[in-house]
């Protein structure tokens, strides 16, 4: 069932209506600005039947206008106020086996602030120069074995990766010594893989 259609009309001199001249039933439909549309148009008529060639400039350059704006916004950098990355996190099975690797092994510091009672799991806050790694004594979903080379990972930047295979070596902890590349990938008691990269050499 056909229905009454309207439209505002905003720039009548650039409007078209295709599909006949000024008189008659297929002229202009339009008069004069601010005019409505009461000629009852259905959807097929609208979009193939004569009236299909109208066309509304004003409207598309008020899309224009805004895609420009859009454009605009994308292009800028966005800045947010980046400082750094803060920590990463790490599930383990056992607390106590993951601090002799972290803190006993490996020899980094326990950060003491971590706030026990109010977080529900047992946990620490191991610092990594400025920047932490959190461990949360929780169940790993991911498998202890068969994971992928390379794995996704934290990268710690040191200082001397001879001495750091020395330890290592010292703790019978298995690693990977790529030829060529100032780095070592290792992984924590719960398959965490963990890459060591020489500052100075990178």
């Amino acid at each position: 069932m056909a229905q009454n259609l309207h439209v505002k009309i905003y720039q009548v001199d650039t409007l078209k209506v295709g599909g006949g001249g000024g008189g008659g039933g297929g002229g202009n439909i339009f008069s004069k600005a601010n005019d409505v549309i009461t000629k009852p148009l259905s959807k097929s008529g609208l979009f193939f039947g004569k009236h299909r060639n109208l066309q509304f400039p004003a409207m598309k350059a008020k899309t224009s206008a805004e895609a420009d704006v859009l454009n605009k916004r994308s292009a800028e950098p966005l800045d947010f106020g980046v400082v750094g990355i803060h920590h990463v996190g790490f599930f383990c099975e056992n607390l106590e086996r993951s601090l002799h690797f972290y803190h006993t092994t490996l020899g980094l510091p326990i950060n003491e602030a971590r706030p026990h009672d109010k977080l529900p799991f047992r946990g620490a806050w191991i610092w990594v120069g400025d920047e932490m790694i959190h461990l949360s004594e929780l169940p790993n979903p991911d498998p202890l074995t068969g994971r992928p080379e390379p794995d996704r990972h934290a990268c710690i930047a040191i200082r001397d990766l001879s001495k750091l295979k020395d330890i290592l070596d010292k703790a019978g902890i298995p690693y990977t010594l790529r030829p060529g590349q100032p780095r070592i990938f290792t992984r924590d008691p719960d398959s965490n893989m963990l890459e060591f990269a020489e500052c100075a050499r990178i």
